[in-house]
């Protein structure tokens, strides 16, 4: 059995780990690398294993840096199955295809405007291509053996962190001494690991016992902000309601702008703060508050989202922006009001738009709710920078900018450790992957201190014989 880390080694995105055992050659999870542009260039690069003989990829959930290389896996010649939960496989549309359409529309940018380095400039892969890898989706329930040969099957369990997300368990017909399963080892990839007693999403389901743990670190030297939302935020946005300015909230689609927009009207309704219009202008984020509203009594989702029969992840005086032309008439638009739009770490998307027209404003706010990435506009954001590149123009940071903490659906690094603590049977052997350098190591220490298992945190490319 061999375990070879192809992505989200010592970075948090990119997550590509190869499993060959069992007479079979899975991946798990197939993300694009974001960030920093020495990583962006790694999608473009070879993969650093021939797709064409990959036998199947198994998705942990839908984000893009655990789902976004799909399509580009299929221009390699990968033709084997997808496999991932029913709910993932309804967000996996939407995420590729937004993918491939914010591609293909940069690229028609840089060549309209000429600022690109290539002449003319490409999308990593089209809409055609995503259509294509939907087509090898295999959709398999919660808890669900999948034998994917006579000596390899897999399940998916219940990660919380967002719609579908799940850990992978998988037993490979093999013998292994002091093995916790006799004649079979047993491996379980986290995935995203998310959090416990937070709204929208359930705990995550107790870690089987296992030999072998491969497991996220993304905030691994970190604990979340404890402090109520409305502590965090209430003073910056009396502010800009008093200057009549704009809220802008920069969130991911699936997951946080569901849960950011829950709380704000939440907290509008008891009158803890001022009523606004709440504007949500990202096509992929309405259509994944649908796909969650279809998912309401799914075990991954916190059941008090639906109170008194009402389904509260579509709240009232919300406004919805689908089209071009509506996000557009938001642009001229005084305030004071809140707009949500994706991508949650500015990297691409309707919220660079909009970012270009409220940023040099002092009296607006930019409203960051969650993790930021090395490399990203939001992580530039926050280390207090002075302007931002892009469409090829350098623009003023004006406007407030705050985070609200605690919003993440990663566990952090008390969170992780009481989640392997579940398991009745620790495991032996651990690779910590998916966190920067520091947090990355800082969960390695503490797994090793606490359990007396044998940790590596994995670099790009490294392989490992179990």
């Amino acid at each position: 059995m061999k375990l070879t880390f192809h992505g989200a080694a010592r970075t948090v995105t990119g997550s590509r780990h190869l499993l060959e055992a069992g007479g079979q050659r899975v991946l798990v999870d197939c993300g694009m690398f974001q960030g920093l542009k020495k990583l962006r260039l790694l999608n473009w690069e070879d993969p650093g294993f021939e797709p064409g003989f990959l036998d199947h990829v198994v998705l942990t959930h839908a984000h893009i840096d655990h789902t976004g290389y799909v399509p580009r896996l299929m221009q390699y010649g990968f033709q084997g199955g997808i496999h991932c939960t029913p709910a993932t496989a309804e967000l996996v549309e939407l995420m590729l295809m937004d993918s491939a359409h914010i591609q293909e529309e940069d690229a028609a940018y840089a060549n309209k405007k000429g600022f690109s380095k290539h002449h003319p400039a490409e999308p990593l892969y089209t809409s055609v291509h995503a259509l294509q890898s939907l087509k090898l989706l295999q959709p398999a329930k919660y808890n669900h053996w999948v034998k994917l040969s006579s000596r390899l099957k897999f399940r998916m369990i219940n990660s919380g962190h967002i719609l579908g997300a799940a850990f992978v368990e998988f037993r490979i017909a093999e013998e292994m001494r002091d093995s916790v399963h006799p004649g079979e080892i047993t491996v379980v990839f986290s995935g995203d690991v998310g959090r416990y007693d937070v709204p929208l999403h359930s705990d995550p389901e107790p870690l089987p016992d296992c030999d072998v743990l491969i497991v996220e670190s993304t905030y691994g030297n970190r604990q979340h902000e404890t402090k109520p939302v409305l502590d965090q935020i209430r003073e910056e946005f009396k502010r800009v309601i008093h200057k009549r300015g704009v809220v802008l909230v920069p969130s991911f689609a699936v997951g946080r702008t569901q849960l950011v927009t829950l709380i704000l009207r939440d907290l509008m309704i008891g009158g803890d703060l001022e009523e606004v219009p709440i504007h949500i202008d990202s096509p992929m984020a309405i259509d994944a508050t649908a796909i969650y509203s279809r998912h309401l009594y799914d075990c991954n989702l916190d059941q008090e989202i639906t109170l008194d029969g009402r389904n509260r992840l579509f709240p009232f005086k919300v406004n919805l922006h689908r089209t071009v032309h509506e996000s557009k008439q938001l642009n001229n638009m005084e305030g004071p009001r809140v707009i949500v739009a994706a991508s949650g770490m500015m990297t691409g998307g309707r919220v660079i738009h909009h970012l270009v027209r409220r940023l040099p404003d002092s009296h607006n706010l930019v409203l960051l709710t969650g993790y930021q990435a090395m490399g990203t506009r939001g992580r530039a954001l926050q280390e207090g920078a002075t302007s931002l590149r892009m469409h090829g123009q350098n623009i003023e940071v004006g406007a407030r900018v705050a985070t609200i903490q605690g919003l993440s659906s990663h566990g952090d690094g008390d969170e992780i450790v009481r989640w392997i603590d579940t398991a009745a049977r620790k495991p032996g052997r651990v690779f910590v992957v998916h966190g920067e350098e520091k947090s990355a190591e800082a969960m390695a220490g503490r797994i090793k201190e606490r359990f007396g298992a044998q940790v590596t945190v994995p670099s790009l490319k490294d392989s490992f014989e179990i």
